[in-house]
């Protein structure tokens, strides 16, 4: 038998779980509201049904804006991004997972290191980097390179942690039978690291897809702007286009809830078997 207490408190944590859900939910519901309702000002009505449902925020976005480039441009900057952090990260934390050599250990607390401080600590050294070194200012392949290089050291972290977690016995099997490390790199560990992989990927994905300050700094020429950019030109000094705004806000969100509902099976494993063996 349940006793009235315990009854009591599942009904309070309910409730509780209840109002924390819709406290959180009210401003994504509020965004939907402003995104279709047409181009009246925005309302202080706390009401979430639009006065007047229409679609006139989203044919503005893909007719008067140049969405259509900043989305090709955030595409292009994100899978690149994704491409070569993935390919370093993978590269790297094998090798500090199955490799002894001078500096190991110093190498991971030094990639942990820089995760401690603010990314925009970097900023200047950057600029230098880009624009004097490798004259690449206003380029997305300058972007895509400061992208690639902060999202390395957390990516190596989760990438050894779990290539730790391979029983080595099957790369000297594979070894008897006269792979070379290469190939058993290629077909033995990538294959079993898929969840790793992929969380990893996620996360450079996001980093790439949803970053401003970066992208504000590197990049000079509308025409350049990835789509966090893009949508800081609705909100100007003196006005906000907030219907405009929203709907571009909703457009830009769905590739990342696409990508992690693809994904959200190996997000538990991917991110904890890295735990079990440091």
């Amino acid at each position: 038998m349940i006793s009235s207490n315990s009854k009591s408190r599942t009904i309070v944590t309910y409730v509780i779980l209840i109002l924390v859900t819709l406290i959180t939910i009210y401003p994504v519901l509020w965004v939907l509201k402003v995104a279709f309702g047409g181009k009246s000002l925005m309302s202080t009505n706390l009401s979430l049904i639009p006065d007047n449902f229409n679609l006139d925020n989203f044919r503005a976005v893909f007719y008067d804006k140049p969405f259509v480039i900043w989305l090709r441009n955030s595409i292009i900057v994100s899978f690149v991004t994704v491409l070569s952090s993935l390919f370093l990260a993978t590269t790297a934390a094998y090798a500090f997972s199955r490799f002894k050599f001078p500096g190991q250990k110093k190498g991971m607390l030094a990639l942990l290191v820089t995760q401690m401080f603010p990314g925009v600590l970097m900023i200047i050294p950057q600029f230098i980097l880009i624009s004097e070194i490798l004259h690449l200012y206003g380029s997305l392949w300058g972007l895509v390179i400061i992208y690639s290089t902060t999202a390395l050291p957390f990516s190596i972290w989760i990438l050894k942690g779990y290539f730790d977690t391979i029983p080595i016995s099957l790369e000297e099997s594979a070894t008897i039978d006269g792979a070379s490390k290469s190939r058993i790199f290629w077909e033995i560990i990538l294959p079993l690291s898929k969840p790793s992989i992929a969380i990893t990927g996620l996360f450079s994905f996001m980093t790439a897809w949803n970053e401003f300050i970066l992208a504000a700094t590197f990049l000079d020429s509308e025409s350049k702007y990835t789509l966090p950019i893009g949508l800081r030109q609705m909100v100007g000094e003196f006005g906000a286009e907030w219907g405009n705004f929203a709907a571009s806000s909703l457009l830009v969100a769905i590739p990342v809830v696409v990508m992690f509902m693809a994904f959200q099976k190996f997000l538990v494993s991917g991110l904890t078997a890295g735990g079990v063996k440091g």
